[in-house]
């Protein structure tokens, strides 16, 4: 993928959405996958599990307050990300992942959702994509 360029189609991992909300390294490359979303020149889809995640990290975050956390689901929400509710062959792709790469079934499943939907997986995750990297359709935030 080329430097700056952002256009297609994305799962992107939770890791990536909260630095929507935050300051920190790389927030400038997850600002230019929501900013080519809403422009319509990419497509995004979560599994639903995304929504829980971001809200427990934000909720953890101790430079906001409840108000804030409600802000960004609300933000998410009203982007109209495509978010996908679980269904049996994602659920059990994902836990042959988790198993297949020693990772968590809660990565697992955006992993077996990027593959079931042919999109790329978009992490921050350095850990989680070193050790998923070989499946070829996972990126490395920072690399973008």
């Amino acid at each position: 993928m080329e430097t700056g360029k952002v256009e297609g189609d994305y799962i992107l991992d939770s890791s990536v959405i909260i630095k929507w909300f935050s300051n920190e390294k790389d927030t400038d490359k997850s600002l230019r996958l929501r900013n080519s979303y809403a422009k319509g020149l990419s497509n995004i889809a979560c599994p639903d599990l995304m929504i829980y995640e971001i809200a427990n990290a934000l909720r953890y975050n101790k430079f906001l307050k409840e108000s804030d956390v409600k802000e960004a689901i609300k933000s998410i929400l009203s982007l109209g990300i495509n978010i996908v509710v679980p269904n049996r062959r994602v659920l059990e792709s994902a836990i042959s992942l988790a198993y297949r790469f020693n990772i968590t079934f809660y990565d697992a499943y955006f992993v077996a959702l990027a593959k079931e939907l042919n999109f790329e997986y978009i992490t921050a995750d350095e850990e989680l994509y070193k050790k998923t990297r070989t499946i070829g359709f996972i990126k490395l935030l920072k690399n973008m």
